[in-house]
């Protein structure tokens, strides 16, 4: 079980499909990206990135970023991924963290290694991507050069190896590497494929990199979309409609933080499209009137799906617009939180008591019941079981096999999830706790509800882009755009905003 082998497959199965559509329209197709894989993975193995060797990658999406991460996965070596956005200081200590022995980049990757260190003194072989004027060590031109001919089969793995160590953005709390097993990106895919129906030869426009990843082992065509990354809120909706209509798209993967600005352009420009059987968003919850606006640039057939996840586990739970719109948004208005849907199949999801500390073992009295808040533990074959080199994270976020969302949440009677508010943010009030995405949808502007004083003692106070109007209790009015996660673009940055707030409030 490599993951890599996914993309062997559709390389014998058809060869000639497109696998990738290039900013500019080059197509790669599954026989030539499965080749390049193949001579970096020989060429990587030659200049000593073993299996098990941890490998950062700081390459943005396009030509080299997917060769390079399917040649990681065939030479059996372990991916390190962290988000640029999460700042110079934890991107440091994220990468120190995972000791790596390897590191490819481009240029300004390769220009932060030398100036501050980054990935540490553990880094031993060194990959140029692009121009890097010989900062990179060896260029990925020269790797490919070196791994020209012969056989490359992949390096074969369990289902418990390492694959790759995804860290999460740090958006709520310290950055920590999840790590993904071969069969974690296994069930993964499945998942996907079963959940929303996939079909080979569809087309994906995956805005956020790694989910572009699930493409290849779905038989789907990936079109890299001209944006930046790292940003996908400043992204021109201009480009992003051009390219769904172009190349035909039928899937596309898009934060709330993208979603928002197409779906007022398309509304504004009387743009739909017709292609598109499905929309999938996630990183953070999905206001209906996004949801709502989105929904009208699709065709009546297609669904927009805003299933629940993190990085150490996704996914989770799926409902879709017609459910949104239709069942549960005039609940979320009213103060019942945001609906997430139902698990998907194959995932077990419960709520236990909200506790801050350790919990060492699952036992029944953990569970709340039915309708009552607690805290969301799921297990299931993609959920990832542990953090790199971090026992301190796993003792707070593992249960024996189950995984701590640090969400609060409530299963309904009808078995469906909501959504309250991540419990490091929740306000812990003298006459109890309150949980923001409640309270802050009843609103109807953008808000953040945060605590000032110490837990327990909080005073709650709403901090709001608009005007809430009457009877919304205290509220600051925010000069500018609430700041949001580096990720997405779509959290709200609570802990900060609050910081703010208690200066305002002196």
């Amino acid at each position: 079980m490599n993951i890599a082998s996914a993309l062997t497959e559709q390389a014998r199965a058809r060869p000639d499909a497109a696998a990738l559509i290039l900013v500019g329209g080059r197509r790669v197709t599954y026989r030539e990206l499965d080749e390049d894989a193949r001579r970096i993975a020989r060429g990587l193995g030659g200049i000593g990135i073993a299996p098990g060797t941890r490998t950062v990658l700081m390459v943005p999406p396009g030509p080299d970023f997917y060769p390079l991460m399917f040649g990681l996965f065939l030479a059996g070596a372990v991916p390190v991924v962290v988000d640029p956005g999460m700042g110079l200081k934890r991107m440091k200590a994220s990468l120190a963290e995972a000791k790596p022995g390897a590191f490819v980049g481009i240029f300004k990757a390769h220009a932060a290694r030398i100036l501050f260190g980054l990935g540490g003194p553990t880094v031993r072989v060194k990959v140029g991507v692009g121009s890097c004027f010989g900062l990179g060590g060896l260029s990925l031109d020269e790797v490919r050069r070196r791994g020209g001919g012969g056989a490359t089969e992949a390096v074969a793995t369990k289902d418990d190896d390492p694959a790759a160590i995804l860290f999460t953005s740090g958006s709520t709390g310290p950055p920590r590497g999840a790590v993904y097993t071969h069969g974690n990106f296994a069930a993964q895919v499945e998942m996907v494929r079963r959940t929303f129906g996939i079909e080979p030869g569809e087309v994906d426009l995956p805005t956020f990199p790694l989910f572009a990843l699930f493409d290849p082992a779905l038989g789907m065509t990936t079109v890299v979309p001209d944006m930046d990354a790292a940003r996908p809120a400043s992204a021109d909706p201009a480009k992003i409609a051009r390219a769904i209509r172009d190349h035909s798209v039928t899937t596309m993967f898009a934060s709330p933080g993208l979603l928002d600005p197409l779906s007022l352009w398309c509304e504004g420009h009387g743009v739909t499209f017709p292609s598109l059987r499905r929309v999938i968003s996630a990183g953070a919850p999905v206001s209906p009137r996004i949801v709502e606006r989105m929904a009208k640039a699709l065709p009546a057939t297609a669904l927009l799906h805003t299933p629940y996840g993190a990085t150490e586990a996704l996914p989770v739970a799926t409902i879709d617009h017609r459910a949104i719109l239709g069942e549960t948004a005039e609940k979320a208005a009213a103060g019942a939180g945001i609906c997430v849907g139902r698990p998907v199949e194959g995932v077990e999801v419960r709520c236990i008591r909200v506790d801050d500390g350790a919990i060492p073992a699952w036992t029944p009295d953990l569970e709340v019941a039915r309708g009552t808040p607690g805290e969301i533990c799921v297990r299931g074959p993609q959920v990832t079981r542990g953090y790199f080199a971090r026992p301190d994270a796993d003792a707070l976020a593992k249960i024996g096999d189950w995984h701590r969302m640090g969400d609060v949440g409530y299963i309904d009677e009808g078995g469906r999830l909501w959504f309250c508010g991540r419990m490091s943010q929740r306000v812990r009030t003298p006459e109890g706790d309150l949980y923001p995405d409640q309270q802050e949808a009843v609103l109807g502007v953008r808000s953040a509800l945060v605590g000032i004083g110490p837990p327990g003692r909080a005073r709650p106070i709403f901090v709001v882009e608009g005007d809430p109007g009457p009877g919304a209790g205290e509220f600051l009015r925010h000069p500018g755009p609430l700041p949001v996660d580096t990720r997405h673009n779509a959290k709200i940055q609570r802990e900060k905003l609050a910081r703010w707030a208690a200066e305002r409030l002196k």
